[in-house]
C-alpha cells in the first residue's frame, strides 16, 4: 500500500467534528486512512460555507454611497458638459459674427468720424476714440491681410499635401494642431500689444518700439495663422477625399489619444477650466474647418446637392467622434479629481461674467478680445480663411447676385443681434444664480495696484531671522496679536470648495515663525486667483490645455 510521507516539523491545524491530528515530524500514515475522509468532509463544509456566507453593505456605508455619487457624476457630466459647451459655442459665433457684421460698420463709423472732423472741429484731445482706434487697426490688419492671402493658391496646396504618404500626413496635423495652439498663446498678446500701443495716452513715457513695428507684427502674425488654418482644412479635405478612408480614421483616432494624455493627469478646477475653454474653442474650430471643407468640394462637383448627402456622414461621424471624446475626457477626469458636476455651471457662470462685463460702462476690453483671453479662440484669422475660401467659391456675377449678398449680410447682422440679445440675457441670468452681481461693479484692476499687491505679497514671503525673542510677524498690524496668541494653523482650501489656481514655487515656500511654540510655522501664501482672472493662458500645474 502506498504511504504518505508528511514531512513536518510541526502540523496541528485541523479540526472538524471535535478530532483533533496533531502530525509530528517524519511520522507516516496510510493513504486510504481518516484522512481522506476529513477532506472531503472539510470540501464540504468550504463549500457550504461559501454558499451560504452573507455580509452586510452597511457597515461601510460611507464607502458605499460614496460610490454611488461617483456613478450618478459620471452619469450627469455629458448634460452639464454639453450645456457648457453649447454657451461657450454661441459665445465663439458671436465673436465670429462680430467681425463680417459689426466690425465692418464700425470701422466705417470710425473713418467717417475722422474725415469730417475738419468741418466738424476737434471736440477733445483725441481724433478717435480707443475703441475706434482698435476698430480701424482691425479692419486695416483683414484688408492687408486677404490681400496678402489671394496670392495663395489653395488648389496648388491642395495637390501637394494629396502627394504625401499617409503617415507623413497624419504627422503633418498633429504639428499643425501644436502650432495652432502656440500662434494662439503669442498672437493674442500680439494683438494687445498693439492696440494698447495705439491707444496709450501720450502724458506716459514712451516705453516701446512705435505703433507701425506692432502693426506689422500683427499683420504678418494673422497672415501666417490664417496659412496654418489653410493648411489644416487642406489636409482635413484630403482625407475626406481619400479612397478608402485610412487618413480620416486615423486623423479621428487622435482625437481618443488625447483621452490617454489627459485622463490620468491631477487635475484642479481652475486645470479643468481651461481644458474645458480649449474643447470649447478646438469645436468650434473644427465646425469652421468642416464648413470650408463642405464648400470646396460642393465648388468642385458644381454644387450638385447630392454630393453633399456623400460628404454628410463623414461630417457627422467627425463631429460625434469629438463629442465622444470630451464626454468621456472629462467623466473620468471628474471622477479621478474627485470634483462635482456643478463646477460646469460655476464655469458657465464665469464665461457669462465676462460678456455681462463687456457691456458696462466701465469696460476695459471688448468682448471679442475677452473671448480671445479666456478660450483662446482668436476669430480673425479664422475669419479671413473663410472669406477667401467663399470669395473663391462662389462667383457674384449680376445685379441679383448682389442683392442676393446684401440680403445674406442683412441676415447675418439679424442673426448676430439676436444671437447678443439671448446671450446677454441668458448671461445675466447665469450671474444672478451665481450670484456674481457686486463684482460687475467692481472697479477695473490697474497695473499699478496689481504691481503694488505682488510686491507686498513679495514682501510676506522674505524670511526675518527672530531677534532677542520678539516673534516674527508676516504683517505688521499683526504683531501685537500674533504676539500673545499662538500661530494660528491656516487651513486648506479644498478643491472643492474654493475655484483657486496652484500657487507658484515661491508661494509654496514656508515661513518658520520661531512664536514660543517648539517646533511650529506658519505657512504663508499669496491669495490665489479668482476664477475670473484666468485666461486660456495662464499656466496652472505647469499645464497650458
Amino acid at each position: 500500500m502506498d504511504l504518505l510521507n508528511v514531512n513536518f516539523k510541526t502540523w496541528h491545524l485541523l479540526d472538524m467534528d471535535s478530532v483533533h491530528f496533531h502530525y509530528k515530524e517524519n511520522r507516516q500514515l496510510p493513504l486510504a486512512s481518516g484522512v481522506d475522509k476529513l477532506k472531503g468532509k472539510h470540501t464540504i463544509l468550504f463549500i457550504t460555507t461559501e454558499l451560504t456566507r452573507g455580509y452586510f453593505l452597511e457597515h461601510n456605508e460611507a464607502k458605499y454611497t460614496e460610490r454611488r455619487e461617483r456613478v450618478y457624476t459620471c452619469l450627469r457630466i455629458p448634460k452639464e458638459l454639453e450645456k457648457l459647451m453649447t454657451f461657450g459655442f454661441f459665445l465663439c459665433l458671436d465673436a465670429f459674427l462680430y467681425v463680417f457684421t459689426l466690425l465692418p460698420l464700425r470701422v466705417i463709423l470710425a473713418l467717417l468720424r475722422l474725415l469730417t472732423l475738419p468741418c466738424c472741429g476737434l471736440s477733445g484731445s483725441r481724433l478717435l476714440q480707443p475703441a475706434q482706434v482698435c476698430d480701424v487697426l482691425k479692419g486695416f490688419i483683414m484688408v492687408i491681410c486677404y490681400s496678402m492671402m489671394s496670392y495663395v493658391d489653395y488648389a496648388m496646396m491642395y495637390h501637394l499635401i494629396r502627394g504625401q504618404s499617409v503617415i507623413k500626413l497624419y504627422i503633418i496635423y498633429n504639428m499643425l494642431e501644436v502650432a495652432d495652439r502656440l500662434f494662439s498663446s503669442f498672437g493674442q498678446d500680439i494683438l494687445d500689444a498693439l492696440y494698447w500701443t495705439a491707444t496709450e495716452p501720450k502724458e506716459k513715457k514712451r516705453a516701446h518700439i512705435g505703433v507701425i513695428p506692432h502693426f506689422f507684427m500683427a499683420v504678418l502674425y494673422v497672415f501666417l495663422h490664417a496659412i496654418l488654418i489653410m493648411v489644416q482644412a487642406t489636409t482635413l479635405n484630403v482625407a475626406f477625399n481619400s479612397h478608402n478612408k485610412s487618413l480620416l480614421t486615423i486623423m479621428m483616432s487622435n482625437n481618443f489619444v488625447e483621452i490617454k494624455g489627459s485622463v490620468f493627469k491631477k487635475f484642479e478646477k481652475n486645470n479643468l477650466f481651461q481644458m474645458s475653454n480649449s474643447d470649447i474653442k478646438e469645436r468650434f474650430t473644427n465646425y469652421i474647418l468642416l464648413l470650408i471643407v463642405c464648400l470646396r468640394n460642393m465648388e468642385q462637383f458644381s454644387w450638385n446637392p447630392d454630393h453633399f448627402w456623400v460628404l454628410f456622414p463623414d461630417v457627422v461621424m467627425v463631429i460625434a467622434s469629438e463629442v465622444a471624446v470630451d464626454v468621456v475626457k472629462h467623466a473620468f477626469i471628474t471622477k479621478f479629481n474627485d470634483i462635482s458636476a456643478d463646477v460646469y455651471g460655476e464655469y458657465r457662470a464665469s464665461l457669462a461674467f465676462d460678456l455681462v462685463s463687456s457691456r458696462q460702462k466701465n469696460a476695459y476690453t471688448d468682448y471679442s478680445d475677452s473671448v480671445s483671453r479666456r478660450m483662446g479662440f482668436i476669430p480673425l484669422p479664422l475669419a479671413l480663411l473663410l472669406i477667401r475660401v467663399v470669395t473663391s467659391s462662389v462667383k457674384i456675377q449680376g445685379s441679383l447676385s448682389f442683392m442676393c449678398v446684401l440680403l445674406f449680410y442683412l441676415g447675418m447682422i439679424t442673426l448676430k443681434v439676436l444671437n447678443s440679445i439671448v446671450l446677454l440675457g441668458t448671461s445675466c441670468m447665469f450671474v444672478k444664480e451665481a450670484n456674481m452681481e457686486e463684482k460687475l461693479f467692481d472697479p477695473p484692476p490697474s497695473a499699478v495696484s496689481s504691481r503694488a499687491n505682488s510686491r507686498a505679497q513679495r514682501t510676506k514671503h522674505i524670511h526675518i531671522p527672530p531677534q532677542q525673542g520678539i516673534p516674527l510677524a508676516s504683517d505688521n498690524s499683526q504683531t501685537a496679536n500674533m504676539a500673545e496668541s499662538p500661530a494660528p494653523t491656516l487651513p486648506k482650501s479644498d478643491s472643492d470648495t474654493f475655484l483657486t489656481t496652484p500657487d507658484e514655487d515661491d508661494d509654496d515656500k514656508i515661513i518658520n515663525a520661531d512664536t514660543g511654540l517648539e517646533g511650529d510655522g506658519l505657512k504663508h501664501r499669496a491669495p490665489k486667483k479668482d476664477l475670473l482672472e484666468i485666461d486660456r493662458f495662464t499656466i496652472c500645474g505647469n499645464r497650458i490645455d
